[in-house]
């Protein structure tokens, strides 16, 4: 077996398909490719872009000088495939089916599984996997009850990067992930806050439409009687009401804009809506790690802060002065994607751990 196994890892996203290629945990090429307006509208359906996105991949990687016979493992983000728990699931027919069906809702990831898996049917003895989707439901049976029989609580979160500074920080303190308790808070576009017990996310918000704190493009949890009034005034549609929770929400609603960088630095200058709303996203964030704090029973290892947001000393300073209370606050600010995808399949190579089959 290579001792340094060549990876390559594939992230499709709404507009672009971003690959890497490793030598083990060491990235050698990596290149977001950008997909035109134009060149996408032929497509009727994402699962339509298949062959054009794969295509593309593989001429970028050619152009690169990269030998695809080289490669020795393919992993590909993971998709709205069904809830499953964490882990690293081979790509087999059950998966390409709900991949391709989208049974959780159409997005760019499923793509990722099936291009991983179209390749390396093209190569010898190479094996292709997704890992951590956002789908990864882990939560309690308690958890998942809401208010009302007919509406039940989903997991849908940053699984990829949360489980990955999971392991980055037990890694740090020499103590297995399975050992420790954590509340991880990722900031990007969307904000999951998720509660950790000795491996497992055993609480969430659904980060995706309606749930926990507001972020630059989502709305997180609204007043339920005033949204229900919206939808039945007559102004707006469907799908109006949906892109003012997911895409137009938060705080691109609030102040036309969801460049955080930039309106935290008007914030810093004096502009006083830039630092109330920015306060305010600090402000549920903590919150929401607050209520994480009460499903753990107060027994919490650390408290991580990370995703794109969490490069704000303004940001992750807030937070901190509201909840270091409850545990030491740790940054891992970023979100790697690439790097976990990579991380995920080493272990795989190196077989530290089994991959999961899909039903």
């Amino acid at each position: 077996m290579t001792t340094h196994p060549i990876i390559l890892t594939i992230n499709p996203g709404s507009t672009s398909t971003k690959i890497a290629v490793f030598k083990g945990d060491k990235c050698f090429f990596e290149k977001t490719i950008r997909h035109t307006k134009e060149e996408l509208e032929p497509f009727a359906d994402i699962s339509e872009q298949f062959a054009f996105r794969k295509e593309v991949i593989l001429k970028t990687l050619k152009d690169a000088g990269i030998d695809i016979q080289s490669i020795n493992i393919i992993i590909g983000r993971g998709g709205l495939v069904k809830p499953i728990p964490s882990g690293v699931y081979a790509v087999n027919e059950a998966l390409k089916k709900d991949l391709r069906k989208g049974i959780m809702g159409k997005h760019a990831s499923n793509l990722g599984g099936l291009i991983a898996d179209d390749i390396a049917q093209s190569l010898n003895d190479v094996k292709a996997y997704i890992a951590d989707p956002v789908v990864v439901d882990e939560m309690s049976e308690i958890a998942h009850i809401s208010g009302h029989p007919l509406f039940k609580r989903i997991s849908i979160f940053h699984a990829l990067n949360q489980k990955a500074v999971a392991r980055l920080y037990a890694e740090s303190q020499h103590i297995p992930y399975e050992q420790l308790n954590l509340i991880i808070a990722h900031m990007g576009g969307g904000i999951s806050v998720g509660a950790h017990r000795k491996g497992k996310v055993i609480d969430v918000n659904n980060t995706l439409d309606g749930e926990g704190a507001f972020s630059p493009e989502r709305s997180g949890t609204l007043p339920a009687g005033q949204l229900v009034d919206m939808c039945f005034c007559g102004k707006y549609s469907r799908n109006e009401v949906y892109r003012m929770i997911v895409g137009q929400g938060g705080v691109i609603a609030h102040l036309g804009s969801n460049d955080t960088k930039a309106i935290i630095e008007k914030a810093k200058q004096g502009d006083s809506e830039c630092r109330l709303i920015m306060d305010a996203l600090c402000y549920n964030v903590a919150k929401q790690i607050g209520s994480m704090a009460a499903v753990l029973e107060g027994d919490i290892n650390a408290i991580i802060l990370t995703g794109g947001i969490a490069y704000s000393d303004y940001v992750c300073d807030y937070i901190k002065k509201m909840v270091s209370f409850i545990a030491p606050v740790i940054i891992y600010p970023g979100e790697d994607e690439m790097q976990a995808l990579a991380a995920n399949g080493l272990l795989v190579w190196e077989n530290k751990i089994t991959p999961h089959i899909y039903k």
